[in-house]
């Protein structure tokens, strides 16, 4: 004859140490630590930024942006601005939103997008170093190359790689080189400070 006992429910189940309804309790704590880490991120990121503006700012002054020197930039550089910028805004978004969704999967395309026209476009952007690439440039090669391997790590349901390849690229290609961005003398610079 078959065993009198059944199995327990999925959404309630009682352990030895635990008793936990939906979610195990590992599963919680891992989800409010990997927020704590993505909280880290932004922040450890804001604050590289701002290390490079007042290490390298000497007499910088915060007024209202002139964006009318972008208006004049290259049309490469506003490109590659406004794609940052996109970049930047929707990048935020999906690190503390929900995971998994059709919300996130089209705006992670979307981000995609502005990720890679970021990247690329960079590599017309030699101001820094007119007659060849600058350190920035090694940042633009490994989001070209990180980007499209996060996305083949979700296409392959390894979520746990993709989390960290994407929460690398938006700390490395778009708040590390951010950061650089405002150095002095340069336009974000000139837009924001000078």
């Amino acid at each position: 004859m078959g065993s009198s006992r059944s199995k327990p429910s999925p959404i309630m189940s009682l352990s030895a140490n635990t008793l936990s309804i939906g979610q195990p309790a590992d599963a919680f704590k891992s989800g409010r630590i990997e927020q704590l880490v993505r909280i880290l991120v932004v922040v450890g990121g804001l604050s590289a930024a701002l290390a490079v503006i007042v290490i390298f700012g000497g007499k910088a002054r915060l007024h209202w942006p002139n964006f009318s020197l972008l208006a004049a930039a290259p049309v490469i550089i506003q490109v590659h601005v406004t794609a940052a910028v996109t970049a930047l805004t929707i990048g935020t978004g999906l690190m503390f939103g929900p995971k998994g969704t059709t919300i996130h999967r089209t705006f992670g395309w979307t981000w995609v997008i502005a990720m890679m026209t970021t990247a690329v476009s960079s590599f017309f952007i030699r101001q820094i170093n007119p007659n060849g690439f600058s350190i920035i440039h090694a940042l633009s090669a490994y989001v070209s190359i990180a980007v499209p391997m996060g996305v083949a790590f979700a296409r392959r349901h390894n979520i746990r790689a993709h989390r960290r390849m994407m929460t690398g690229v938006f700390l490395g290609g778009l708040i590390i080189a951010g950061a650089f961005t405002f150095a002095p003398g340069r336009l974000m610079w000139q837009v924001f400070f000078g």
